[in-house]
């Protein structure tokens, strides 16, 4: 397991969820792990979704794990990164399990 990239939902959350990405990027990295948080990613230009969204995949790109946070599902953006991932042939696999797996 090299570098990890956190998903999940943030359109509609408070703070943008990023409580949330900046919790798990930290239990990940306590763990000596190198993750990818989207928390922490400028986009280029405006910060529109679309923007954000092409940052980010470009460091989905660079991972080989997908770490998907809690309600994920229910995120257009976070569907779009899982689904991208899998096709990739990366692990694409729940926080929680992955969290277990390096405890």
């Amino acid at each position: 397991m090299k570098r990890i990239y956190l998903s999940g939902a943030m359109t509609g959350y408070p703070d943008l969820n990023f409580p949330a990405f900046n919790a798990a990027a930290k239990a990940l990295r306590a763990k000596g792990l190198d993750v990818a948080n989207p928390a922490e990613i400028e986009p280029t230009g405006e910060k529109t979704w679309a923007n954000c969204m092409k940052a980010d995949i470009k460091a989905l790109c660079d991972c080989c794990t997908v770490a998907l946070l809690p309600g994920w599902e229910s995120s257009k953006g976070a569907n779009i990164e899982a689904r991208l991932a899998i096709q990739l042939g990366m692990r694409v696999v729940e926080f929680e399990t992955l969290i277990a797996e390096v405890a």
